[in-house]
């Protein structure tokens, strides 16, 4: 009981910290901001949206809200992706003016993830009210009219991870394959001028296709893709020039703690053999049966989970000579 009390006082004295950490860079930054209007949660980015987006959504019109939504996907069995028109030019513009405002203050930076090493999470520079107003105001309202399990239960979204990653030469160019800690993801590209740097998008995470290829996404600046988070996708490689993309993990608590849950749901075998532009080399377990691991990759041989042993395709276990998890090592 000792141990268990201890544990919880370190957490919460490592939270505590966490959030004071948050509100100091933001009061430092608060003086420096170039944009202003950026941060404005009363008025929100309305000047900027999409004006037939914001029709839709102000008269709530869902059949004028889903003509507005392109489906990237022609498999209709698995979960939808879809895109749209989000924000504008001006915008896009000045969002990277403040990203570049905020690197050069020398403000210390919160990396969005473990696996982008470049990127900001701008909440934790003052933005998280104004997303929350857009969460609020417009990706609560579509992602209710496609994902209304995950949108719906409860109350909708609680919560929100909000953060820039860049890929750029020199910098991180891709991203491996993932599944995100996300219920539903809003994804917008933001700029700058870029070719390549692609997003593959796979199945659903647990189903027979989660490592089978469904689509490739070609990023627009301004529009936004929109999917489940537990859809496995990754980050083709830049070819050249500069991408940055701000994404929305967004959290429905209620659903979290549903029966509906992915993260409940059984983990189905696998149908066939994965389609190498969907396999991982931090998560897969036949990656090297496949493709040669990345460059300073090759530590992640034998360290990956994915699929479990009972999971596993016909094929598989054969080809990895019977090396696999067992159910209760995951």
């Amino acid at each position: 009981m000792e141990v268990r009390r201890l544990a919880l006082c370190l957490a919460l004295v490592t939270c505590a910290s966490a959030r004071s950490h948050v509100q100091e860079v933001v009061a430092a930054y608060a003086p420096l901001r170039k944009h202003p209007a950026l941060f404005d949660a009363a008025a929100g980015w309305r000047q900027w949206i999409d004006p037939a987006l914001l029709d839709a959504l102000d008269a709530k019109n869902a059949s004028a809200l889903a003509a507005l939504l392109r489906e990237e996907l022609e498999d209709t069995a698995s979960s939808g992706v879809y895109s749209f028109q989000l924000l504008n030019d001006e915008f896009c513009k000045m969002f990277l003016e403040e990203l570049d405002n905020f690197y050069a203050s020398g403000l210390p930076i919160d990396r969005p993830n473990s696996m982008n090493n470049y990127g900001i999470i701008v909440n934790n520079i003052g933005m998280q009210p104004v997303l929350t107003a857009l969460q609020r105001n417009v990706l609560q309202p579509i992602a209710g009219l496609l994902y209304p399990a995950q949108a719906l239960e409860g109350r909708g979204f609680d919560g929100h991870h909000s953060f820039m990653v860049q890929y750029k030469a020199g910098q991180d160019l891709g991203l491996d394959m993932h599944t995100d800690d996300s219920d539903v993801t809003f994804n917008v590209c933001l700029g700058r001028n870029f070719s390549g740097a692609s997003l593959t998008i796979c199945g659903d995470s647990r189903m027979p296709d989660h490592r089978l290829f469904f689509a490739s996404y070609v990023h627009v600046v301004g529009r936004c893709l929109v999917h489940l988070g537990s859809r496995r996708h990754g980050a083709d490689d830049i070819r050249e020039g500069e991408r940055n993309n701000l994404i929305i993990w967004n959290s429905n608590s209620a659903y979290r703690g549903s029966a509906k849950y992915v993260n409940n749901q059984p983990y189905h075998k696998e149908a066939a053999a994965p389609d190498p532009r969907c396999l991982s080399y931090t998560h897969d377990r036949d990656f090297g049966q496949f493709l040669d691991y990345p460059p300073g990759k090759a530590d992640f041989r034998g360290r990956g989970w994915c699929p479990p042993a009972f999971a596993c395709y016909d094929a598989m276990e054969p080809a990895l000579g019977g090396r696999g998890a067992r159910h209760d090592e995951l």
